[in-house]
């Protein structure tokens, strides 16, 4: 690893103002940035800073950039603004738990970039955006710490190339976000920062190790995010956040500065809400670099362009292969293989050609070809020494000391046993990595495919201090090749999954291009429902509504009548009720429920009982799950009544909660 000097604020002086196009290899930048913006969900505006307004969730680059380039926001109040966000939902509301550490001269970075915007000097399309970074992204002005308590207080000499180029580009680093310990894991735990939780549901993991980055861009505390990918890491939390995000092809980009889990299979790059923010990202980070040999692969090769490759009708003429071994419709993969048919069905109707198919023996290509045993400690002792001044030189120290989350112990004392690395074993791994991506290529070749498709995760992901099971990291990460993941909707739970498409090397553009054609076909970003836009730079105060009547009984004899009142607070999903009822008797009562509405194959059910046999009325406080919040702010939920003489239902009363 070579170690670099502290990099200086450089003016590129592009000169674009409101127009991003020439940044892009695009002749005028209104004709780029306007179709952009006017896909973008519609948001209630709120003030920021007193000033003009402009909300921040779910805005997109170009959607920023615009409001940037026009006046009505400053950098600076992107920033008050996103940080407005972590405070209401990171350490409040549902607690997500995703920043590690706010960049304490934020604003001043803004304030810089907006002085450059004044005098003319816009750099691109990242200038004066405040990004996220995985917390193993080295930094020379904050810690970089892998989130272990091991590493608190350590300050590298200099940026990770991905890093050096982003503040070339004009963004600002507004924070780091948690991860998995030292990147060794999947539910995005650690001694540093804890645990993170799921925006959509935080009794649920967010997948890692990126979790903490996952978690950030789905509830926009940044506009952008970036993670790393050493089997999974970027394309695991992008699954379960409903984001999209790639594990470019090795050597795509430098992971140069990036705390090392494995240098082999050790990637790099953005987490995002919309495929064309991936795309501007990966355009900024992108490229060679000497201290990373792996992108030695790039010379020779005309240079990517992403968000110039960005094409809706990609997909016209496509052949998908549907990886049929990973698409099982039975037990509990059946609700993320029904969303991942219907993505494919999506792209049957934009023209793919989607055909299923198996490789032969595929369990067997991909066995034994892991290299992250091989190589952690190794990798850790290398980074320790090249930042200098740790307090830790190896894993080893790290678990002598204790300075580590007890869930990371067992894989920590057994990766840091001293005798050494199997060298015969280590080399026949790296061989059997070559094996497969040998074997996967000749298999699309054969086919004829454009890509491979199957489930990014094939199960929702598990609920805290539960095993994650179901995943599928190990194709691309194994072989080297590039993967993206992308929203494919919703599961029945509530819950986001991804459908992830594998390519062949440097096959990136063309990846994001499936990906951008598909999302255009099913629109199915949905923000956290637990991350609302905020009110004068708080959470928004609980919904209240109420409903009251007899359920069309009106007239008949003994006609019961009933009676709910409702707050929802939405970060925390907290449904209070109050119930009453009139014109009927305990002794009639069989139940008072919440019910899911019937519509289509989706049949009636209970979702929550709130009093039973002999009760007149009902109170109290209900935690809603993500598949039963959604249901209530989409209108499929009603109060019903069930007496003795009525024992179908004697009132039904849809809930429908102004938002």
């Amino acid at each position: 690893m070579r170690r670099r000097t502290a990099p200086a604020l450089l003016v590129l002086g592009l000169g674009l103002g409101p127009a991003l196009g020439p940044a892009l290899g695009h002749a005028a930048g209104a004709e780029w940035v306007a179709p952009l913006v006017a896909r973008a969900p519609v948001q209630a505006p709120v003030q920021t800073s007193g000033q003009t307004p402009f909300e921040v969730s779910e805005a997109s680059i170009p959607e920023l950039q615009e409001a940037l380039s026009s006046g009505r926001v400053t950098s600076a109040q992107l920033v008050d603004a996103y940080l407005d966000r972590i405070a209401a939902y990171d350490m409040a509301g549902p607690r997500l738990n995703a920043i590690v550490r706010v960049h304490p001269e934020a604003r001043e970075q803004a304030e810089r970039l907006d002085a450059e915007r004044a005098a003319g000097q816009v750099r691109g399309p990242l200038h004066g955006i405040p990004i996220l970074l995985k917390d193993n992204y080295d930094t020379f002005d904050m810690p970089t710490t892998g989130s272990t308590l091991a590493l608190a207080g350590s300050v590298p000499p200099d940026d990770a190339f991905q890093v050096r180029k982003l503040r070339e580009a004009g963004a600002i680093v507004l924070a780091k976000t948690n991860l998995h310990e030292l990147a060794a894991g999947i539910t995005s735990i650690s001694s540093l920062g804890g645990q993170t939780r799921n925006p959509y549901d935080p009794a649920r993991n967010p997948g890692g190790s990126s979790g903490g980055t996952g978690a950030a861009v789905a509830a926009s505390f940044g506009a952008v995010g970036w993670g790393s990918d050493t089997c999974g890491s970027i394309r695991i939390p992008s699954s379960v956040h409903n984001l999209v995000g790639l594990r470019p092809t090795k050597g795509l980009s430098s992971i140069d500065g990036i705390v090392p889990l494995s240098h082999t299979q050790d990637t790099g790059g953005p987490l995002a809400r919309s495929v064309v923010d991936l795309a501007l990202a990966l355009d900024a980070t992108i490229g060679a670099d000497a201290a990373d040999p792996a992108t030695a692969a790039m010379e020779g090769r005309p240079p990517l362009e992403f968000a110039a490759s960005l094409d809706a009708g990609a997909l016209e003429g496509a052949r998908i292969g549907a990886l049929e071994t990973w698409l099982s419709d039975s037990g509990a993969e059946a609700p993320v293989t029904a969303a991942v048919r219907a993505g494919l069905d999506a792209m049957v109707a934009a023209g793919a050609e989607v055909v299923e198919v198996t490789i032969p023996e595929m369990d067997s290509l991909v066995a034994r070809t892991s290299v992250i045993g091989h190589e952690f400690a190794l990798d850790l002792v290398a980074y320790l020494e090249s930042v200098g001044g740790t307090p830790v030189a190896s894993l080893a120290d790290i678990v002598a000391l204790g300075l580590h989350s007890e869930q990371l112990d067992g894989t920590f004392r057994r990766r840091s046993q001293p005798g050494g690395r199997d060298e015969a074993a280590y080399a026949e791994a790296l061989k059997r990595q070559s094996a497969l991506r040998e074997a996967i290529v000749a298999f699309m070749d054969e086919e004829r495919l454009d890509a491979l498709a199957y489930p990014t995760l094939r199960r929702d992901p598990a609920l805290i201090g539960s095993p994650p099971v179901g995943g599928t990291c190990q194709l691309a990460a194994h072989s080297g090749l590039p993967a993206i993941s992308a929203p494919a909707g919703f599961t029945r739970t509530g819950m986001p999954t991804g459908i992830e498409l594998i390519g062949r090397p440097f096959d990136d553009a063309r990846l994001v291009s499936l990906a951008y054609a598909l999302e255009r076909a099913i629109e199915p970003r949905r923000a956290p429902p637990r991350t609302p836009a905020l009110v004068d730079g708080r959470a928004p105060d609980p919904l209240r509504f109420s409903v009251a009547g007899d359920g069309g009984w009106a007239g008949r004899p003994a006609a019961p009548r009933l009676t709910g009142s409702f707050s929802l607070d939405l970060p925390r999903g907290a449904l209070r009720y109050v119930i009453s009822t009139a014109g009927v008797g305990p002794a009639d009562v069989h139940a008072i429920v919440l019910q899911r509405r019937g519509s289509g194959t989706r049949p009636n059910a209970v979702v929550y009982r709130l009093s039973g046999p002999g009760f007149v009325s009902a109170e109290g406080t209900l935690t809603l799950s993500a598949g039963a919040l959604s249901d209530l702010l989409d209108g499929r939920l009603e109060l019903a009544l069930y007496t003795a003489d009525r024992p179908l239902g004697a009132i039904r009363l849809a809930l429908t909660p102004a938002r």
